[in-house]
């Protein structure tokens, strides 16, 4: 299933927090896992023209910004969050295939750690702050963006 025309639906707790951001936390090591039996030659494989292994990591590493963006939309109040490139340009642009993958792995490890240790010093109701979605158009508490992290996360990954 395409990314852009998934649903959601976010009516779980707030409290359920701590669990979203186990999950998000472990995105690093489910991806060491996945590439440490996977013969490098084989991580910039591409087939039907869609992405590799690589270039799916890649991509991960490249939205990390705009998720961290987004925690700052929260922490701002802002109305509506920030929008991402629908285009994946910085993804396509950066060939990742081209990269090393270990470099791209502890790049991703270092920033969504600094991402996870920010999440850690929050105060569970800042968890329960709203913002719209810009593409999905609809309220979205904290805890619901990082749900969709983490989603996207396994989007990728899984």
């Amino acid at each position: 299933m395409q990314w852009t025309t998934r649903e959601f639906n976010f009516d779980f707790s707030a409290d359920e927090y701590p669990q979203i951001i186990d999950r998000l936390r472990n995105t690093p090591s489910r991806i060491e896992q996945l590439t440490s039996t996977t013969a490098p030659s084989n991580l910039i494989v591409q087939s039907d023209g869609k992405w590799s292994i690589q270039e799916h990591i890649g991509h991960l590493l490249d939205l990390e910004p705009l998720f961290t963006g987004r925690l700052d939309d929260f922490e701002a109040s802002v109305v509506v969050l920030r929008p991402a490139d629908m285009t994946n340009a910085k993804t396509y642009d950066a060939d990742h295939n081209k990269g090393d993958i270990s470099v791209i792995m502890d790049t991703f490890k270092t920033v969504r750690g600094e991402m996870i240790q920010r999440l850690d010093e929050y105060a569970p109701e800042m968890f329960a702050k709203t913002a719209r979605h810009p593409r999905l158009n609809t309220p979205m508490r904290l805890v619901d963006s990082l749900y969709f992290q983490a989603e996207h996360d396994e989007h990728h990954i899984g």
